[in-house]
């Protein structure tokens, strides 16, 4: 029997792999690679959209306060075009309509008020007048407030999906996780409501979430992680590089000695 030719590692020599097993293994080398690359690139793509869309809000946000858009741009309306844009409007507060939308802020845990602002033309315009505490719903269980002319001045937001992040809405039940206009417009018997609100700016003075809605949380920071994504698919499309070559060297030695 001829003796086994043995590797200088002591390891019996590895047999050359077939040229259907080699074709196999660099198709799945070049898809996994383009593939990394692929989402890398789409990272790029994205990492400049969210500089862009980051450059617009501050744009919008601290420009000077226009108009809020009347009924008859209604339609046109879109979050490319009109989100966070810094508008005013006059009206007025329908009290004994607002709602209260659970939320999480800086202050803690509590509610959005949202009060329609009945406009001049018959309209009405959804106002978050701020965020308050649960202590604040308690002490408005019994207080009737009348309906007041108000001019507000915020940041116009497109309404949210009909659902929370969690929770769907339950109007019935009158528990709200999310912002859904048509939802809360047809709870309160609004007409004519328009398909943004206002997130209205702070108020001197008000900052006890206790006493009286807070204004000016608009969270205007966007997560930017794209940069991380893009360098890892691209790290991940180089591993798959190093790999083919450290297996194409071992081929090359396996062939050399078999």
């Amino acid at each position: 029997m001829p003796a086994v030719k043995e590797s200088s590692s002591g390891d019996p020599p590895r047999n050359p792999r077939s040229a259907t097993t080699l074709v196999i293994l660099g198709v799945v080398a070049v898809a996994i690679f383009a593939g990394l690359c692929a989402l890398g690139t789409w990272q790029v793509h994205r990492l400049a959209w969210k500089h862009a869309l980051i450059a617009q809000v501050d744009a919008r946000a601290h420009a000077p306060a226009t108009p809020a858009p009347g009924r008859g741009e209604w339609s046109a309306l879109t979050s490319d075009n009109a989100e966070y844009r810094r508008v005013s409007v006059t009206g007025v507060y329908q009290y004994n309509r607002q709602t209260l939308v659970q939320a999480a802020t800086e202050l803690g845990s509590g509610y959005w008020v949202m009060t329609p602002l009945q406009l001049a033309d018959g309209g009405t315009v959804l106002v978050n007048r701020g965020f308050v505490l649960p202590e604040w719903r308690k002490g408005q269980a019994d207080a009737a407030q009348p309906s007041a002319q108000a001019s507000v001045t915020g940041l116009l937001r497109m309404g949210e999906p009909g659902s929370g992040f969690l929770r769907n809405n339950d109007p019935a039940a009158n528990l709200w996780y999310s912002r859904d206009l048509p939802a809360i417009a047809a709870a309160r018997s609004l007409a004519d409501v328009a398909p943004y609100f206002i997130d209205a700016d702070a108020v001197d003075g008000a900052r006890d979430a206790r006493k009286a809605p807070v204004g000016g949380l608009t969270v205007l920071t966007f997560p930017n992680n794209h940069l991380v994504y893009a360098i890892t698919w691209y790290a991940l499309a180089a591993m798959v590089l190093v790999g083919a070559f450290i297996f194409v060297r071992e081929e090359k030695r396996a062939r050399r000695k078999g």
